[in-house]
């Protein structure tokens, strides 16, 4: 559990206020710092800063842009194929290449399994710990749980023994004294509300994730050749091939095995995620109150359809939480970013704002040795820049699609988000909340999972017409590209928004940039002292225990966060390794 400073104690008239750090918040990827004001126990003001510097897009000028995606997807360990996603579309939208059909579905594949599994990840081992506790489930009884089961869903591991034994299982990690992944909860926190059967049932859950997400990630075996960091991504299009006659390629046994591990992951996100996150919400439904961010939010969209046809997941903006209004069209042109706040200078003045076809990469650290010193919050004080758009903090992810396909009509997620509401007794303005997110993630699992079979059965009509085109080596050949060009490459990443930027010149990368979801939703205050989502979405929190901050770690974590997608790269010493070269 994170590290907990009280570095400031002040007195403000009648009502006590007091400064507390979270640093590491923990059960991320990546390094996060948070800073909050107290005033009465409840949040007045808060800053959120990335304490990590590293990054990969500064290290790809020079090189050839058809291997940028390979470089790219390195910037994570989480993140993997969604940077190899935006890399290639990137290039692909400079040199204006097109894709055939099976690599639009090979890859809308990859990207949901992702989406499914790291959703689900995120559910039960990064979050679930927030609203469960763990020593809770000591008490349960066995039978009533199974019971508790039965009353959720079908799902077959429901009896009396079975919890019985996972509960054997976890008293036996309680008398080793070695509690691994559970020894540092807030065991105890009065904000901890589930029955001791439904903590019984959210653990073996737990448990029962390790095991789905491993099979969950066969579909990148199967597709990419591995996972993380599939390999199958070209500029152009895909490697796998597609030949219903070779054993080497996608064909009658390959398909068979993809709807086997599509119908498992459908089963486990509608039998177990879907139930444990209604059981849940309904013992936190005051968070369905809490937490909201800025109320702006914004969708690259996702999972191409054939032709002109829009994504799956559509592309737009939603401002002031309007649910009734169709979304704004998505104008890529009107983003920039800021580094008022950030850790970075700019040649034109840390005022301005840079479209990321113009970013800089300047790095100026100001702050304190950390975690020893409080943040001087009003000058610089995180590595993260401060995306806008159209001037306006916007919040990206799973509530930021759901939003926007709700509000543009999508039949099946509207249909989703109002059965979920209901059965919970919530009324629309719930989504914009804590628990809101959660929500939305899981709806987006659901329809994924659900979406997995039509584009299986896609794939297997094209190999069935003997169609086995997975590249268009059009522009292949560098000697017919133009002699600059400059594209971007959007994608919607489990955790929201990526964009990449690539600038090309002389056949080789001149400047890259990308914009991450994490920058999007954790980024420092702008040049306008707007409140980045995270920030915005603490205020008005009350905080039970200063000491055992668990309030703050349940609205952070509903965000997903993922810093280490979020920053740049400098050398040992502290030097920038540079952004952009001069092609002769």
């Amino acid at each position: 559990m994170p590290e907990i400073h009280l570095p400031v104690v002040t007195n403000n008239g009648s009502l006590p206020t007091r400064r507390i750090v979270i640093d590491p918040l923990t059960r991320i990827e990546g390094h996060l710092r948070i800073e909050a004001v107290l005033q009465a126990g409840v949040i007045t003001d808060a800053w959120s800063s990335s304490t990590m510097f590293r990054g990969i897009e500064t290290i790809l000028a020079g090189r050839d842009p058809r291997e940028a995606w390979v470089f790219a997807q390195r910037i994570c360990g989480v993140c993997t194929t969604v940077h190899a996603l935006a890399s290639v579309r990137a290039v692909e939208n400079a040199l204006g290449i097109s894709i055939p059909e099976n690599a639009r579905i090979i890859r809308n594949l990859i990207a949901a399994a992702q989406f499914i599994q790291d959703h689900v990840v995120h559910f039960y081992h990064l979050h679930a710990l927030d609203w469960v506790d763990v020593t809770d489930a000591l008490q349960a009884d066995p039978t009533a749980t199974s019971a508790l089961q039965h009353s959720l869903s079908a799902w077959p591991n429901s009896s009396p023994q079975y919890f019985a034994t996972v509960k054997t299982r976890l008293q036996g990690l309680v008398d080793s004294g070695q509690l691994g992944l559970f020894a540092n909860g807030y065991w105890g926190h009065p904000g901890y509300k589930l029955t001791p059967e439904a903590s019984l049932l959210a653990v073996a859950h737990y448990l029962e994730a390790l095991d789905f997400q491993r099979e969950a990630v066969k579909i990148h075996a199967i597709l990419g050749g591995k996972n993380p960091h599939p390999q199958s991504y070209l500029v152009g299009g895909v490697s796998v091939p597609v030949d219903r006659t070779s054993t080497k390629a996608i064909n009658p046994g390959r398909i068979a095995e993809l709807r086997t591990l599509a119908t498992q992951a459908l089963n486990f996100v509608s039998q177990v995620y879907i139930p444990d996150l209604k059981a849940i919400a309904s013992f936190y439904k005051e968070y369905a109150a809490l937490g909201g961010g800025p109320g702006n939010y914004l969708s690259y969209g996702e999972f191409p359809t054939s032709g002109t046809a829009l994504p799956y997941l559509p592309a737009g903006i939603v401002t002031g939480n309007n649910l009734e209004a169709p979304p704004q069209a998505l104008d890529t042109a009107l983003i920039a970013e800021y580094v008022t706040h950030s850790w970075y200078n700019y040649s034109g003045g840390n005022g301005v704002g840079l479209h990321p076809s113009l970013g800089e990469t300047s790095p100026n650290y100001t702050g304190p040795t950390p975690p020893y010193e409080a943040l001087n919050t009003g000058e610089k004080y995180s590595w993260l820049k401060s995306p806008r758009y159209n001037n306006l903090p916007m919040e990206v992810g799973p509530l930021a699609r759901v939003v926007v396909a709700y509000a543009a009509g999508h039949a099946r997620l509207r249909q989703l988000v109002d059965q979920m509401l209901a059965a919970l007794g919530l009324p629309s303005q719930a989504l914009f909340s804590t628990w809101g997110r959660m929500l939305a993630r899981g709806i987006e699992t659901l329809a994924l999972a659900e979406q997995l079979s039509s584009w299986i059965d896609d794939l297997e009509a094209h190999m069935n017409a003997d169609d086995t085109l997975i590249h268009n080596g059009a522009m292949w050949n560098p000697a017919t590209w133009p002699m600059q060009a400059s594209g971007w490459g959007g994608t919607e990443a489990p955790r929201g928004g990526l964009g990449h930027w690539v600038s090309i010149a002389n056949q080789r990368i001149q400047r890259y940039q990308a914009v991450v979801p994490t920058t999007w939703n954790g980024s420092p205050r702008d040049a306008q002292g707007q409140r980045g989502p995270f920030e915005q979405a603490l205020l008005g929190i009350t905080v039970a225990n200063p000491e055992q901050p668990l309030e703050i770690l349940r609205t952070i974590h509903s965000f997903d966060p993922c810093m280490a997608c979020s920053v740049h790269l400098i050398d040992a010493r502290g030097k920038s390794l540079g952004i952009t070269v001069q092609l002769e």
